[in-house]
């Protein structure tokens, strides 16, 4: 089975989405048979490297409300990943431009580091607080992977695996995908939003087991688009 999931490494509930679809897939007999990819989802095109904003100055502007309120969805998002066991620093974390971590992981997935960077992606922007904007530390977020850190920034300096990144857009926009994440099992049934562990093991065994045109189901679970994120109030 091959589970196709369009995330954004920014996207708060989509770290939380994958490891609720770990969670799914560690009870699955046949998990051994299955091959989940990420695809490319950029909730911002046009977001900066860095404009020195703290996470909840940027979203105090977006949905205009105060500062403080702005630090109490941060506060409640951050209680939402602790309950997967992950960990959140609003406080220090950069917002960035998230295309060439995107172009990062096509390249790994040529060197079969795929998930792993996927992985070392999200944590590094929710928890250690790194800028996955930058050259330099997507270069060394690489290198600890046991990837050419030199080639990767020759790689960033140019524009390889743009065309990967944009046919994975345009795949999601075919899908009718308009936030994050979105998961494809097997061309067959897809889960919208991050949904409970239960929806995802019902998808894994449903899509496992027909074969049915593509069905989406969770469509209100909490998920980012490109004009909102539904952080908990």
């Amino acid at each position: 089975m091959r589970i196709e999931v369009w995330s954004d490494f920014v996207c708060p509930f989509c770290y939380i989405g994958k490891r609720r679809l770990e969670s799914a897939l560690q009870t699955f007999p046949q998990r051994d048979q299955v091959e989940v990819v990420f695809k490319s989802f950029e909730l911002d095109p046009n977001a900066k490297e860095s404009n020195g904003e703290s996470m909840a100055e940027l979203l105090a502007a977006k949905y205009n409300v105060s500062l403080e309120q702005a630090q109490g969805m941060c506060e409640n998002m951050r209680q939402q990943a602790e309950g997967e066991n992950l960990t959140y620093d609003f406080d220090q974390m950069i917002p960035t431009n998230s295309f060439d971590a995107h172009r990062l992981v096509h390249y790994a997935t040529e060197h079969g580091k795929s998930n792993e960077m996927s992985e070392r992606l999200f944590y590094a922007f929710f928890t250690e607080s790194k800028n996955i904007g930058d050259h330099e530390t997507l270069a060394s977020l690489g290198e600890e992977l046991g990837l050419d850190a030199k080639d990767i920034k020759r790689m960033l300096g140019t524009d390889e695996f743009t065309k990967e990144v944009r046919s994975d857009e345009a795949m999601g926009s075919q899908l009718g995908i308009q936030g994050v994440p979105f998961f494809v099992f097997d061309g067959k049934y897809a889960v919208s939003g991050a949904q409970p562990v239960e929806m995802f093991k019902q998808a894994v065994q449903k899509a496992w087991g027909e074969g049915n045109q593509l069905e989406v189901v969770g469509g209100n679970a909490e998920a980012c688009s490109a004009d909102s994120c539904d952080f908990p109030k």
